[in-house]
């Protein structure tokens, strides 16, 4: 057997330049590839520029790498208005040289294009800056430019290839920034021989509304999530939203929290909500949703306790009024900065923007508890991974979230399929639905599931009055759930019935009481002719004994006289007597 020597060589794997901006480093495992040239393309607007900017100053704030920010199109005040506008004192990170600016303008009517030429000039000006401020990364924003000023892209394209290897050779990572091409990614094919790592970003329109998506196409030597990941760019920076970048590894309370109704707590195994969990309230307009999630609040405001109340449908004045009007006084909890209210239109921007104000306000007030009323406008099943997002972040800050949710219908359990792809993702989900009968619609409540805890199966009327949130047991009729005017009739008639019962019972107690007595009184007269009995017997034994010694006496006198043997009377002598005398004595004594 021939076999081959082999050296045994050591692998070394790709290193990652962490770019610090949220959400796109966990997407990456790690951010950008280190010493390479990453390509971030998109249309106009979709966030290139400002990508790169952040990938520079998290750098140089985070990691103490000096960054250089290369501009083919705006000046570098323009760039420092921009970049103020996001907050980042960026006049500071330049007077520590930590950040450079610099703007290469190319006019096309400044220069002729003759011969064979190289892009030297570019790379001298590169080298100076990068030997002078120890740069360690650089954005070249809108390289592209120099295709549409130089003819020739044999040459433009040899010496951006030659410039790429000089940044590897000198440890810098590199990120160019290009504009979207019709069926391309680029306009010039840059991603050709740029493309160690493609990022592609998009604005796009739906439905009126704006969302920016972000998706990694090419990464090479590295897994990285490969979906579309929505993001914005707030006065923090960009935010990336994405499953992939909030892992499933949240810490679990056992403590139990009240729901604000006690009845509500009754069902759910006496102790209420475990803390930490996910809520859905369901059922059709009208039934109650947000009255109970109003109660929840007041409850968590009660023990002293946070509450972030996010509405989508009404105003605050309008629930304070409203809530006020069945016994629940929250304006007090707003008072003492225990019950933040943000009402917006949802649909006013996009999902993710929508996340991130979500996340930025729970971060600013530090609540306990999350009210979202209600969340239908995420209830499409291209929504649910916002849903999951959200689920997700509540649950690694241990924070207890509740949202409601219309679905059509009656309420019923068929309707609640409604829900069935926001139900999965829920620890417990109670719906709210309607019972007709009589002529009345009234209000009922059943938990359909609740995780890791007992709960009651039972379907119970939900009674809204000005004194609160109250439950009520139904009643099963002959083939219906009895509510409202035909349970209090119900309830009527059970009561009568209940009291006829009794009162045959009653009846039939003084019955046997008289009977009771009357052989009460016929056994103490058993007991009363027994004594006499007993007496008697005690005087006839009594009697007895006289006339033996009677007898007894009368044979001793008289065998005195006879001068006879002196003989005892036999006690069985008295058996056949009377009166103490045998027949054979009263033949003797006839004589």
């Amino acid at each position: 057997m021939i076999t081959a020597n082999r050296k045994k060589t050591s692998v070394k794997f790709l290193q990652k330049c962490p770019t610090g901006i949220t959400g796109f480093d966990q997407i990456t495992l790690g951010g950008l590839p280190k010493s390479r040239a990453t390509l971030v393309c998109g249309g106009a607007g979709s966030g290139k520029s400002m990508f790169g900017l952040e990938f520079l100053i998290r750098g140089a704030v985070h990691y103490n790498e000096p960054g250089l920010f290369i501009a083919f199109e705006e000046t570098d005040l323009e760039l420092t208005q921009n970049i103020a506008s996001l907050g980042f004192d960026v006049d500071d990170l330049i007077a520590r040289n930590k950040l450079v600016l610099d703007h290469v303008q190319i006019d096309r009517t400044e220069f002729k294009e003759i011969g064979v030429y190289n892009l030297d000039g570019l790379f001298i000006r590169l080298a100076t800056t990068i030997e002078k401020y120890k740069i360690k990364r650089v954005v070249l924003d809108t390289l592209e430019v120099l295709f549409g000023c130089l003819n020739n892209e044999t040459i433009l394209r040899g010496e951006l290839q030659r410039l790429f290897r000089w940044f590897k050779s000198k440890d810098i990572t590199v990120l160019v920034t290009a504009e979207q091409g019709a069926n391309t990614f680029t306009r010039y094919g840059l991603e050709e021989y740029v493309a160690d790592c493609v990022i592609f970003l998009d604005n796009r329109v739906e439905n009126q509304i704006s969302t920016r998506r972000l998706r990694i196409a090419k990464y090479r030597g590295s897994s990285h999530g490969c979906n579309e990941y929505p993001f914005i760019i707030t006065a923090h920076g960009i935010e990336i939203t994405a499953i992939t970048s909030i892992l499933l590894d949240y810490k679990i309370s056992n403590k139990h929290i009240t729901t604000g109704i006690d009845q509500l707590d009754t069902m759910l195994g006496g102790s209420g909500f475990y803390a930490g969990s996910s809520i859905l309230i369901s059922g059709p307009a009208g039934v109650g949703k947000s009255s109970i999630a109003a109660a929840f609040a007041n409850g968590t405001c009660k023990r002293g306790e946070k509450c972030l109340y996010f509405a989508f449908e009404e105003s605050v004045d309008q629930i304070l009024r409203n809530t006020g009007s069945i016994g629940l006084k929250l304006e007090q909890w707003v008072n003492k900065n225990l019950l933040k209210f943000h009402a917006i239109i949802p649909n006013s921007t996009g999902l993710a923007a929508l996340f991130a104000e979500v996340k930025q306000l729970t971060e600013d007030f530090k609540p306990n508890i999350v009210i979202i009323d209600p969340i239908t406008c995420l209830k499409a099943a291209e929504h649910l991974d916002e849903i999951q997002n959200i689920i997700a972040f509540f649950k690694n800050r241990n924070i207890t979230m509740m949202f409601t949710s219309s679905i059509s219908g009656e309420g019923t359990t068929e309707f609640a399929n409604n829900d069935e792809g926001v139900s999965s993702l829920i620890d417990t989900y109670i719906l709210l639905q309607y019972l007709y009968g009589e002529g009345e619609r009234n209000r009922g409540i059943n938990i359909l599931k609740s995780r890791g805890m007992a709960h009651s199966n039972q379907l119970r009327e939900v009674i809204i009055t000005n004194k609160g949130i109250n439950f009520q047991d139904v009643y099963i009729g002959t083939d219906k759930v009895l509510a409202g005017s035909a349970r209090l009739v119900q309830a009527s008639n059970l009561e009568i019935d209940n009291s006829n019962r009794e009162s045959d019972i009653k009846h039939k107690e003084r019955e046997l009481e008289i009977t009771r007595k009357i052989l009460e009184g016929e056994i103490t007269a058993l007991h009363a002719k027994l004594e006499d009995a007993k007496e008697e017997e005690v005087h006839l034994n009594r009697q007895k004994d006289h006339i033996y010694n009677l007898i007894k006496k009368s044979r001793n006198e008289i065998s005195k006289i006879r001068m006879a043997d002196i003989t005892k009377p036999s006690k069985h002598t008295l058996r056949g007597t009377k009166n103490g005398k045998s027949k054979k004595h009263k033949e003797k004594e006839s004589y």
